[in-house]
């Protein structure tokens, strides 16, 4: 291993960041940009892979001249990405033939539908660990070779590739056209409806079943092993590219949560809770999804309980971009703590259906309980609330699930700024709320995998020793007041159920 630094690509849902870390796991310096969210119809949800792909060339750039270094001192690069997110490109041009359709894109219900009529939503579940819904890639693959002018055709003939943005990203910065690598690793792969759980690789039965030609199809691989080296007029040159997870996966592992029972919520666009069960797969009997966590080079993979919620962090740029309330997301604190309660105002941010533990792709967002006496620092109060109850539904969930009741909360992610949610998420769960010093740990987490396969770091233990805490929030409130709040939430998500019919475009 030769290096003083690793680099990961964070490949997020509204911006691609690259952060450079030194070896006691301290970020050295950052480079970002957002991308466009492009939303043609209502449930629609798209990105332009080309804006991320020279998106992620400047920040790699911007990264490297911040801190002052070069190529040369970079052990290795990590890649994470928002997971099931899908691009379809011709291998021979590296054109998309259509832009990237994001997991919360909900226009391909109908396929969900049609796929669900013979054997329900847990059609595939045994094989996959995942019901049939929307968020996943499978039906994203169909819905373009459907419907993009020759797309299917040029699939069957082998000219299109189909990967999560991670798989687009490792392609362009192999080679691309001039050799690029086609390969994802076992985490995104386990987010396509596509990947059998139990042998790791694309099933044919699935495969066809969604109409999707293998040919399309990245190769599989462990989390943490050199896929290949960066190539062309990189920046990056000749550094190995040795570590892929998918952004919620990495998250864990940069939280060093890698063993059984060990868990993390992280707070972005949508909150994901991760709770690890080994190498055993445990099948949910209450919404959550079964996953896979790692899987380090040559050894076993390592298996998860996950709970998906899809609208927390979009919800303050929802009031930020479509209502005006605030001209930037920080300002969302400062609004809440203007009132000590919500004012009796629920918001269930619905805005794609419900994701874990309901999964209702018929649920549509609501406000609930307005009066007169409600004003805009109130519904701020309840937009943080929103985050605090939908993470307590799937905690629950998880608790159900394993017979173990959660005794704190490790979290991460840019919400994690924000002391009132934290407080008023301990309040909410009754148990601590415990957040890293390095609290970008989605990035941290695939640079901790880049690093291992290289040497950079010697193993688990090695990362486990440095995790630091930075903050704890404890319970505050009263249980009885904690528990009518919640409630009341309750009775606010059955307000938006049923709300997708035929009246409904």
């Amino acid at each position: 291993m030769s290096g003083d630094y690793v680099i990961a690509i964070d490949q997020g849902t509204t911006s691609t960041r690259a952060i450079v870390f030194d070896h006691a796991g301290a970020i050295v310096s950052t480079g970002q940009l957002e991308h466009r969210q492009f939303l043609p119809r209502a449930g629609w949800v798209e990105h332009d892979p080309a804006e991320i792909w020279a998106n992620t060339r400047r920040v790699i750039g911007e990264a490297l001249s911040s801190a002052d270094i070069t190529r040369q001192q970079i052990a290795a690069v990590g890649i994470t990405n928002q997971r099931e997110t899908t691009v379809v490109w011709d291998r021979h041009t590296g054109k998309p033939v259509y832009n990237a359709i994001v997991w919360q894109d909900t226009r391909t219900q109908s396929i969900v539908d049609a796929l669900a009529a013979d054997g329900g939503d847990d059609r595939f579940r045994g094989q996959t660990g995942l019901p049939l819904a929307t968020y996943f890639s499978g039906t994203k693959i169909r819905w373009i070779l459907d419907n993009v002018d020759g797309a299917r055709e040029r699939a069957e003939a082998g000219d299109l590739l189909f990967g999560t943005t991670d798989s687009w990203l490792l392609w362009h910065l192999t080679g691309g056209t001039s050799g690029g690598l086609h390969a994802t690793d076992v985490t995104n792969a386990s987010r396509t409806l596509l990947m059998d759980l139990d042998t790791l690789d694309w099933d044919e039965g699935l495969l066809a079943a969604f109409t999707v030609p293998r040919a399309m199809m990245p190769q599989i691989r462990s989390s943490s092993e050199v896929y290949g080296t960066v190539g062309g007029h990189s920046l990056l040159r000749g550094v190995p590219v040795a570590g892929i997870l998918g952004d919620q996966q990495a998250a864990t592992f940069g939280q060093a949560a890698f063993e059984k029972g060990e868990s993390k919520n992280t707070y972005g666009t949508g909150n994901f809770i991760i709770v690890g069960t080994g190498a055993e797969r445990v099948a949910s009997e209450h919404g959550l999804i079964t996953t896979v966590a790692y899987r380090l080079d040559g050894q076993p993979a390592r298996y998860a309980l996950e709970g998906s919620i899809a609208v927390t962090g979009s919800l303050v740029q929802w009031v930020r971009d479509n209502l005006g309330m605030i001209s930037s997301a920080s300002e969302i604190e400062k609004l809440a703590a203007a009132v000590e309660d919500n004012g009796g105002a629920y918001i269930v941010p619905a805005f794609s259906g419900l994701f874990a533990p309901y999964w209702r792709p018929d649920a549509r967002g609501a406000v609930v309980g307005l009066t007169r006496f409600v004003t805009k620092e109130h519904l701020a109060r309840a937009v943080l609330e929103a985050t605090a109850f939908q993470t307590r539904d799937v905690i629950e969930a998880v608790e159900a699930d394993t017979g173990v009741r959660v005794q704190e909360l490790r979290v991460d992610g840019g919400m994690t700024v924000n002391s009132l949610l934290m407080q008023t998420q301990a309040d909410v769960l009754g148990i601590d709320v415990v957040r890293p010093v390095v609290a970008e740990t989605t990035a941290l987490g695939a640079a901790y995998a880049a690093g291992l396969a290289v040497g950079f770091w010697s193993g688990l233990d090695e990362l486990r020793a440095q995790w630091r805490e930075d903050a704890r929030w404890s319970p505050a409130m009263p249980r009885d007041e904690a528990e009518r709040m919640y409630r009341n939430w309750r009775k606010a998500v059955k307000r938006t159920l049923d709300w997708v019919d035929d009246d409904v475009d």
